[in-house]
């Protein structure tokens, strides 16, 4: 089986036919074009999987045939080949639109290295541009990436989802997106020209939640200098992003479910009865099943916001979404440090799919961002990807500590080694501890511990 259609663009018949030769011993389709001109009329009738072109040729250069080829199908990528004295002319041949240069005489892994990129670079754009027209222009995919079976299985449900009324429940491990796939319902749905309203539960104090979501009276409590909208009255007619529903006290899930039976609710300290349209949306890295059985997680609204079930599933589900994942942040980051970075070794890529990702995407998007800012190469390396060994991430972080510590201190010293250990993001030390978020932020109190 071919591995693609190569264009190899030279006016050197002897150099041409080398690699000629070579690329079909690699498995290649090759076909040859003895000037600039002539590789332009072959572009106009064929879409190639790549070209190699040399750079000075005496009709038609290859930094004219360039510009041409782009203009006729801009989805080729280009490799130019210079001689170490026209390496400048190869850069500008860059900045035109070349994907790469190689210099003569050709070093051909570096070559063959290139050449697997490129193609894989342009593969990459045309999967993710038949995802989004297969879910249709409206649905906005630009950061929802996935080709997996998995991936589109969700989004194909996600978009029916949308353009419903119904209370839809992601759920899904930390770092999985459900945030992004909540904005892609409202955002393709009869509400999207209304109000997204998203707060986290698991980030407010129980005292502050009511008012959050419901909002408050002038005088209802301490500080309450002024009457205060919710979150809820803010969200009228449009949709109301419940993240991390799990977290919410007994007490206030019965306040929450109140709402959602009776779509109306007071402020605190008031007596007025306000009246909403919101479509709620929640989301929970929890299993709620089991919190129920619990008596942790009320069961009447458990049903109530399990119309819709979305399920994100985790990195390690689907990785044949790592490279296109890795792809994308690693374009992202180095236009935004403007770092020439332009794709990964395949040791690199090799590491990246090995990995089992415990904080899914959130966790590949901060290793390629460190990775993006730190090396000095043009193709990041395995060495440049500081990822934490499966087995030492999922270790216990206090097995370590000494045996003699009073009970209080090894907690203490747990905690803060977790938090360590992954950044300070909080969701996912409460995870790997096997605690809730509420109660982390109460250890965190307890034991003077900053929670900013």
């Amino acid at each position: 089986m071919m591995k693609g259609t190569i264009l190899v663009v030279d006016d050197d018949m002897g150099h041409r036919t080398m690699l000629a030769t070579l690329l079909t011993g690699w498995g290649y389709e090759v076909e040859e074009a003895d000037d600039g001109s002539s590789a332009i009329e072959r572009v106009r009738g064929k879409p190639y999987d790549l070209i190699l072109m040399d750079i000075r040729m005496v009709k038609v250069s290859g930094l004219e045939a360039l510009g041409a080829i782009k203009e006729l199908n801009p989805a080729i990528p280009v490799i130019i080949m210079t001689a170490y004295s026209s390496i400048e002319t190869a850069i500008e041949a860059m900045k035109k639109g070349a994907y790469e240069y190689l210099t003569k005489p050709l070093d051909f892994d570096e070559m063959r290295l290139k050449m697997e990129q490129a193609m894989e670079h342009s593969r990459l754009k045309v999967e993710n541009r038949i995802l989004k027209e297969m879910l249709g222009e409206h649905f906005d995919t630009r950061n929802i990436i996935g080709k997996s079976p998995a991936m589109v299985r969700l989004l194909e449900r996600t978009a029916r989802a949308a353009s419903s009324e119904a209370t839809v429940l992601i759920t899904g491990e930390s770092g999985t997106g459900k945030e992004m796939i909540a904005g892609a319902i409202h955002f393709n749905s009869p509400r999207a020209d209304k109000p997204f309203i998203k707060i986290n539960c698991a980030a407010i104090s129980e005292g502050l939640l009511e008012s959050e979501l419901f909002g408050h009276e002038k005088g209802a409590f301490t500080g309450a200098l002024r009457r205060r909208e919710g979150q809820f009255r803010q969200a009228h007619l449009g949709s109301l992003f419940l993240d991390e529903v799990s977290e919410m006290s007994l007490a206030m899930q019965a306040k929450l479910l109140r709402v959602l039976q009776e779509r109306e609710f007071t402020r605190v300290g008031g007596e007025e009865l306000i009246r909403v349209d919101v479509r709620i949306i929640a989301a929970t890295n929890k299993v709620l099943p089991n919190l129920v059985r619990e008596s942790a997680f009320r069961e009447d609204l458990y049903y109530r916001l399990n119309v819709i079930t979305l399920a994100m599933p985790p990195v390690r589900e689907r990785r044949e979404d790592i490279p296109l994942l890795a792809d994308f942040f690693l374009s992202s980051f180095a236009a935004k440090n403007n770092k020439p970075v332009k794709g990964f070794t395949p040791q690199a890529m090799d590491k990246l799919i090995r990995y089992d990702w415990p904080g899914n995407v959130r966790e590949i998007m901060n290793v390629i961002e460190s990775a993006v800012v730190l090396t000095g190469s043009p193709y990041l390396t395995e060495h440049d990807l500081t990822i934490i060994p499966h087995d030492e991430g999922q270790r216990h972080p206090g097995r370590e500590l000494p045996l003699d510590l009073p009970l209080d201190e090894m907690e203490k010293t747990t905690i803060l080694k977790t938090l360590e250990s992954v950044g300070g993001n909080k969701s996912e030390a409460a995870r790997r501890l096997k605690i809730t978020r509420a109660t982390l932020h109460k250890k965190l109190k307890r034991y003077e511990i900053d929670d900013s």
